[in-house]
């Protein structure tokens, strides 16, 4: 795939804000459309009511969880993402951002993708309507930025 090519579609969900758990955020974006897969050196799946999940990291692709079924490699650096093209249309089922700085989205294809955090660079970051921002931080670690602009992590 070339870079900076862009595959698009109409939207219109509303978001609840994201809800913080003793060890994860649950991050609502249930219902949610994959509506714009683009690429560069990042594999960007962007969503219903302006949520953003941009992924620089090796990340797992799996039919089903990674440690039930064979789990397919997707490095967004090397633009090695043609697998995560058939997740344009899908629903999220679910999406955790871990403390650890692990992301899981699951689809209702039955697909789940998971980014582990990385030793030197963020991996991944997450970015919604007023102002909310996850980011995985070098090393595992979660930072958090509300929609009042102040950090939670």
């Amino acid at each position: 795939m070339a870079l900076g090519c862009r595959i698009s579609q109409g939207a219109g969900v509303s978001a609840e804000s994201p809800v913080e758990h003793e060890n994860r955020w649950i991050l609502n974006l249930r219902g949610m459309s994959v509506t714009e897969i683009s690429v560069d050196f990042r594999l960007v799946l962007a969503l219903d009511s302006d949520w953003e999940v941009a992924l620089e990291a090796s990340v797992n692709l799996s039919l089903g969880t990674a440690h039930a079924n064979p789990s397919v490699i997707l490095k967004p650096e090397s633009q090695d993402v043609a697998a995560a093209l058939t997740r344009f249309g899908a629903k999220v089922l679910s999406a955790v951002a871990f403390k650890s700085g692990t992301l899981r989205l699951a689809f209702d294809t039955g697909h789940h993708l998971t980014c582990s955090s990385d030793m030197h660079f963020e991996a991944w970051q997450v970015t919604g309507p007023t102002g909310w921002r996850f980011t995985s931080l070098p090393g595992g670690d979660l930072a958090v930025w509300s929609g009042s602009g102040t950090s939670e992590a």
